[in-house]
């Protein structure tokens, strides 16, 4: 589960222009969609390791899907202060991604697994106004570049070449922020996305508002002008439906990863249960069109 204190902000000035910023942009005419993927089944989500984001992995075949929480760091990188994963992502052809954050610094990092099963780190430099959350990666079905996520209320998303895929890329230099998403409607608290086709994305917001689309949780559709590249491209911010907020428990829902499975067409979506349900039914909710 994300561990609320280190998605605040960093500074008095940063909260107050973050609240500014979303006062502003809540006032934006919402999105709205039919609700076009329907809730099919469920599995309980374990809070240690299945409690921050899953992929569906095509390569090598039959592969099982992966998972990520705290309970899947390996000390190894857990003791370097990278202690919060986020929501991975496989390549087509078989490299397999996590997204890592500390608690402060410059830098965020890119945990690469290649189909021969090697791992290998990507470090990239925070940019200018780049907050240092590193919630998500989803890669583009082309597989050369990989889009990610900060937190709060953003108008972008940010797009890196894929680390190990694309040429350009090595671990021993600084991984670029190539482009951006510059989408035409405010999110908040994107957890993960997923490429839907090569200009669709999927993304799960756990936004506790609901200010932004008129509901609190989120599942959200952007669609893309182009597939994302070394240059920037737009997208356009659709709210599909609620993500399920069903548990023994009352009390705040997070929602975390999402993963969409091409071969079988099904969206997955993980969502953890508020206080001691978060080990009794915490789920991966399944969905199809």
């Amino acid at each position: 589960m994300a561990l609320r204190a280190r998605q605040r902000c960093q500074s008095a000035l940063t909260c107050l222009v973050a609240l500014a910023s979303a006062a502003v942009l809540s006032t934006a005419t919402p999105a709205q969609a039919a609700d076009t993927w329907t809730e099919v089944g469920s599995d309980r989500a374990d809070p240690l390791t299945e409690s921050q984001g899953l992929a569906s992995v095509e390569v090598p075949a039959n592969s099982a899907n992966r998972y990520t929480g705290i309970g899947t760091i390996p000390a190894s990188v857990s003791s370097r202060g990278w202690n919060h994963v986020g929501d991975p992502d496989a390549s087509y052809n078989g490299y397999y991604i996590e997204p890592y954050q500390a608690d402060s610094g410059s830098a965020k990092m890119f945990r690469v697994q290649a189909p021969n099963g090697t791992w290998s780190e990507y470090v990239h430099a925070l940019g200018s106004g780049e907050a240092l959350n590193n919630s998500f990666v989803a890669i583009t079905p082309g597989g050369q570049w990989m889009v990610s996520g900060e937190w709060g209320t953003m108008t972008r998303l940010l797009v890196h070449p894929t680390p190990g895929v694309n040429s350009s890329t090595s671990p021993s230099a600084n991984l670029p922020w190539a482009s951006s998403v510059r989408l035409d409607h405010a999110v908040r608290d994107i957890q993960g996305c997923d490429f839907l086709s090569a200009t669709t994305l999927l993304c799960a917001s756990d936004d506790p508002a609901g200010t932004l689309f008129g509901m609190t949780k989120p599942l959200l559709q952007i669609d893309l002008s182009a597939e994302p590249g070394s240059s920037d491209v737009t997208g356009h911010v659709t709210a599909l439906r609620q993500l399920p907020l069903r548990s023994s428990c009352s009390g705040e829902f997070e929602t975390e990863g999402i993963d969409y499975d091409r071969r079988t067409g099904t969206l997955r979506v993980i969502v953890i249960s508020p206080g001691f349900c978060v080990l009794t039914d915490s789920k991966t909710y399944r969905f199809t069109r």
